[in-house]
Formats: structure tokens, sequence, C-alpha cells
């Protein structure tokens, strides 16, 4: 059998806690998405006229919510 150092399995633990981090991290941005996006489409609904509006509105949300997505990926990485 080989003997695991204190190193070894604390490096491992680090290394998928960091997973299990991203991936927590992952949901927030993914909810807000959808919320993003739902409210956008029931507004297009409900005035077609703003229709070009709202989708800018709605880009510039989903782009401001995925950077949440991103520092997630990144924290877990410096960490």
């Amino acid at each position: 059998m080989d003997i695991v150092t204190l190193a070894q399995a604390t490096e491992t633990t680090f290394t998928g806690l960091g997973a299990v981090g991203y991936g927590l991290a992952a949901i927030g941005p993914g909810i807000g998405i959808g919320i993003v996006v739902g409210k956008a489409i029931e507004g297009m609904a409900r005035q077609p006229e703003m229709a070009g509006q709202l989708r800018t509105t709605m880009f510039l949300g989903i782009a401001f919510t995925e950077a949440l997505a991103l520092i997630g990926i990144v924290t877990g990485f410096i960490f």
C-alpha cells in the first residue's frame, strides 16, 4: 500500500473543494440569467414596440450576470 502524506491528502481535498465551489458559484448566475431572460420576454410580449430596447438591456443584464460565473471560476483557480 502507498502511504499518503498529509500534504498530498490536503492538496487532493482542496482540488475537490475547488470544483464544488465553482459548481455552487455557477448556480446563482444560472438562476439570474433565467430571471433576466424571462422578464425580458414578458416585457416584449406586453409591449412589442419596446422589443429592441428590452433586448439590448437583456443582453447587458446577461453580460453582468455572467461575469459572476467568471469570477467564480477564477477564484477557484486562485484559491
